[in-house]
């Protein structure tokens, strides 16, 4: 795929010392300075270390030759799926009742150039990887743009997030089961199953476990909107409902652009990316997976709303799944089961590697050696971390008693930034000094786009804000730890 982004290697400090007695090193954020002087003296037993320690340009896994675990195994179809079932889930079922609030025509229009914006955001992440090959989360990439503050902000802001999202995963398996068995025992027991099932999916430590469980998440996905699709056809035509071409006269920024917001975080599985990039044996080829996942979401997400919301009109009902009959409401809630978990596991691996990461060779220690080992220390340190990362999902799910806008508002906060502002300013820090004076059009006209794309994640930020905000001072009355049922 051609592009403008020019990848040139950085440049090596020149060494103004006597020459080395071995060929230097490439220097990485997560690489271990220390293994160098064992090769100095000589010392053989060193050199398999160093072998495993240190990979090429940077890379957060090293050398894996002879690891028991591999993490770089992933072909671009495999990654490819497992970022469908990162991004697409049941919230594609809201997705018709924003062609309501905005208008069939607006909202067609919405789904198509946000799609776009997102795929090529997409790509600058992808282009920033390969420049950057240490780059394994948002947190390494902060560190390139701002130093250690930026790391920490990022790190932080990543983690948050992709801990409300596998929190807000429990929940809708808790509504599932209670859909699915009438409420049947109270709601807390079914997020404690959620829990428990959601802990064990994620336990293998590579992405290339998870591709598995994307192909059955991804089927899902598409089986359980073919039979909402199949359900609201099936329902005679609602009276009084007519379908809207644009927006009505009385709509709000609150609720327009609340419906608004469905769009915008359909396209937002941008914050995993850099840490599927970097498990792709051939990481160059990322941009082969982006183009399935782009072009597969897009025509699902247009087919889905167009589909649903001309069947249904004015009634659509968010999620979809509310305007079909109890009983295919329940089928596809059983289809879906896959999809609600796996998105999550999804999630919460990206999560649990980012610390495992950090744990063998980043700021909380250096303990290089249990990165790609099966020892019981290794095993039970990646249990570990895979237990407080569920648990406090869990606790924040069934503490709050407006999680869903708060969701939202986090949501808002930093996706604004993981999927549009931030890809702006990667971009611009890759071509500074290049964007504009004696460059061609192409290059202008790049230029212009990404400068744009950061006051956009700006303004997606400040609304996405002020509607969660007065989401949350309209819902206020749900008690936390409920045994209430929740289901649709």
């Amino acid at each position: 795929m051609a592009t403008d982004i020019e990848l040139q290697p950085r440049k090596p400090k020149p060494d103004t010392g006597p020459p080395p007695p071995s060929p230097p090193v490439q220097p990485s954020l997560l690489n271990d300075a220390s293994e160098e002087s064992k090769l100095e003296a000589g010392n053989a037993a060193a050199a398999p270390a160093k072998e495993e320690e240190v990979g090429g340009a940077g890379d957060p896994f090293g050398n894996e030759a002879g690891a028991d675990i591999q993490f770089k195994t992933m072909g671009w179809i495999e990654t490819a799926f497992v970022m469908i079932a990162e991004t697409v889930s049941l919230g594609i079922l809201s997705l018709p009742s924003t062609l309501n609030a905005v208008g069939l025509v607006p909202g067609i229009i919405l789904l198509l150039s946000l799609g776009i914006i997102a795929t090529y955001t997409g790509f600058v992440l992808g282009q920033f990887k390969l420049r950057f090959p240490e780059v394994h989360s948002f947190a390494e990439a902060g560190q390139i743009l701002g130093g250690r503050a930026c790391y920490h902000f990022f790190a932080a802001a990543q983690q948050l997030f992709l801990i409300f999202v596998m929190g807000a995963h429990i929940l809708s398996f808790s509504i599932m089961m209670n859909t699915l068995t009438d409420h049947a025992a109270c709601t807390i027991w079914f997020t404690l199953l959620g829990l428990v099932v959601s802990f064990l999916a994620t336990i293998p430590r590579t992405l290339k476990a998870m591709s598995v469980l994307s192909y059955i998440s991804s089927a899902s996905v598409v089986a359980a909107v073919v039979v909402c699709m199949f359900g609201v056809g099936l329902r005679p035509p609602p009276m009084a409902t007519p379908i809207r071409l644009w927006a009505p006269d009385d709509a709000t920024l609150y609720s327009a652009f609340g419906a608004f917001t469905n769009i915008i975080f359909a396209y937002a599985g941008h914050v995993a990316f850099f840490t599927l990039f970097s498990e792709m044996k051939r990481p160059e080829e990322f941009w082969k997976s982006l183009l399935v996942l782009q072009c597969g979401d897009i025509a699902l997400y247009m087919v889905t709303a167009v589909v649903i919301y001309w069947y249904t009109g004015e009634g659509v009902q968010s999620p979809a799944l509310g305007s079909t009959t109890p009983l295919l409401a329940k089928v596809a809630y059983g289809i879906a089961l896959p999809t609600i978990v796996i998105a999550g596991v999804v999630n919460g691996h990206v999560a649990a590697k980012c610390i495992w990461l950090q744990v063998c060779n980043g700021q909380l220690g250096q303990r290089r050696h249990l990165l790609g080992a099966r020892s019981w220390r290794a095993t039970g340190l990646w249990l570990l971390i895979l237990l407080v990362l569920w648990v406090t999902a869990w606790i924040i799910a069934s503490a709050i008693p407006v999680f869903n806008h708060l969701l939202g508002l986090i949501s808002a906060l930093f996706l604004s930034w993981f999927t549009y502002g931030l890809s702006g300013i990667f971009w611009l820090h890759m071509n500074w000094g290049c964007t504009w004076k004696g460059q061609g059009w192409r290059r202008r006209s790049l230029t212009v786009i990404n400068y744009l794309l950061v006051p956009m994640g700006m303004a997606i930020m400040g609304l996405g804000l002020y509607a969660s905000g007065m989401a949350m001072s309209v819902e206020s009355d749900k008690r936390p730890f409920t045994c209430a049922d929740n289901q649709i």
